[in-house]
């Protein structure tokens, strides 16, 4: 038995790295977002909160997955998800709920948190997006940013991999400064009307907090994160993320992987939870689906880039994957509301 390491190498005899591989992955879910909510509180405070259709009906309409963030500019909170331990974070924190669980945050927690939504101000019409919310007892002030990153991606292996809720903190310094000034000026953006320059930034957050719970994950923990660690495994993922393209058979996978093709594909599956050619096929498909969201290529050439001779045959696996043909796929997709 191959022993797993501490940390994430790189897959050997692979110019596809680990840095890679959750690039790839995180690039293909093709996550949007927005800051909808600026909101002070001051002690003593406590709130219920959880976003909902109506949070994304301003940008688009609600994603598959939903994932809400609070990124704190000023003072100090608890929040607390059921079923895990409290969190407390601090100016330039971010709270990262994966799920969209619902959640609790306060200066302490209290048994008659009220409703967060019914705090809230509408955005005062024309251009401007952004809602504002003010409560509290008048005592140490908190401030913060709330919005969401959302996803239709079927490929939530790194979602899934994740805690309910995750803190990103900075150090201090000048990069938790630069990161404050940067949302305070990424939410005047969202007043007036843009609120790309804050998505994007969120994003690049939530690949940082990614890569940093992927690096520290303790031993013994199962799940996609846990496959990256493990040397077969993850060369096994790097050939099916760089060559999607290829006629991959579970043999050839564990040929690659250097292992017996029972062993490779029992530890396949115990840790990524389907085996090794389901994940294959949704892979290359989840390309497929970028390509056609990107309207730059005709269908018959998108089946091609992927592996397939026979447009038939694409259009059926595709159906399988997404629920409808690919040309229906890109039709529903280009009705939808921009992101």
């Amino acid at each position: 038995m191959i022993e797993k390491p501490d940390k994430l190498i790189d897959p050997p005899n692979s110019g596809f790295s680990i840095v890679d591989l959750l690039s790839d992955v995180l690039a293909a879910m093709r996550l949007s977002g927005a800051v909808f909510l600026d909101a002070e509180f001051t002690a003593p405070w406590c709130v219920k909160s959880q976003l909902g259709p109506e949070d994304c009906k301003p940008f688009f309409a609600q994603p598959t997955h939903l994932i809400g963030y609070h990124f704190v500019t000023e003072g100090h909170l608890i929040c607390e998800v059921e079923g895990m331990p409290r969190v407390e974070a601090g100016p330039g924190d971010i709270l990262l709920l994966t799920r969209n669980d619902p959640h609790v945050l306060g200066s302490e927690i209290m048994a008659d948190a009220v409703s967060g939504r019914d705090l809230v101000t509408p955005p005062e019409g024309g251009l401007a997006q952004m809602a504002t919310l003010r409560h509290g007892g008048g005592g140490e002030r908190t401030a913060m940013f709330c919005g969401f990153l959302g996803t239709e991606s079927p490929m939530t292996s790194v979602l899934s991999g994740l805690p309910s809720l995750l803190k990103i903190t900075t150090p201090a310094g000048a990069r938790r400064e630069w990161m404050i000034s940067s949302m305070h000026y990424a939410a005047e953006e969202a007043r007036a009307g843009s609120a790309a320059a804050v998505a994007r930034l969120v994003d690049l957050l939530f690949a940082e907090a990614v890569k940093q719970h992927a690096d520290n994950l303790p031993s013994g923990e199962g799940g996609w994160f846990a496959a990256l660690r493990d040397p077969a495994i993850s060369r096994a993922l790097a050939l099916i993320h760089e060559r999607y393209a290829e006629d991959w058979t579970a043999d050839l996978l564990a040929r690659e992987a250097g292992m017996s093709r029972s062993a490779f594909a029992d530890r396949f599956t115990d840790l990524m939870a389907e085996p090794p050619m389901r994940y294959c096929a949704r892979w290359r498909m989840q390309v497929a689906a970028n390509l056609l969201r990107d309207e730059q290529q005709n269908i018959a050439n998108v089946a091609y880039h992927v592996g397939f001779n026979s447009e038939a045959a694409f259009s059926r696996a595709f159906k399988r994957e997404y629920g409808a043909p690919p040309a229906m796929w890109r039709k529903q997709l280009v009705a939808m509301p921009p992101a």
